[in-house]
């Protein structure tokens, strides 16, 4: 019943930044788990970071360049990317999880409903 639409995605040189968003309809339950994965062509969608009730969590290949947060009143959560890199290249996904205690926040197994995904290109 959870509709997830992520935009913001687009080309950008190495070093720039880009802001994604991901906008949240008919949600059904309350405090889910937010994360966000990529996926590369030929490659397994990974995990990037995720919102949770204590705060943040980043995959180590971002930490200290993306961060995400939550607006509620909008029913929005965004990703900042800032010193992108090529590698950085893939098509990104907002995604959903019923909160429990000690989940793997960063399995996409732990995920109920995903977005339909935004292509980030970062080129050299």
């Amino acid at each position: 019943q959870v509709q997830l639409v992520e935009s913001g995605g687009g080309l950008v040189q190495a070093g720039g930044s880009l802001r994604l968003s991901c906008v949240a309809s008919g949600r059904t339950v309350s405090g889910d788990i937010l994360g966000w994965f990529r996926q590369a062509p030929g490659k397994e969608r990974e995990f990037v970071a995720a919102l949770l009730r204590s705060g943040t969590t980043y995959a180590d290949s971002v930490k200290g360049r993306f961060t995400t947060s939550r607006d509620n009143a909008k029913n929005t959560v965004y990703l900042q990317m800032n010193s992108l890199k090529p590698e950085d290249t893939a098509i990104y996904y907002c995604a959903t999880a019923l909160y429990s205690r000690g989940i793997n926040v960063s399995s996409r197994t732990s995920y109920n409903y995903w977005g339909q995904g935004t292509q980030v290109t970062v080129n050299s």
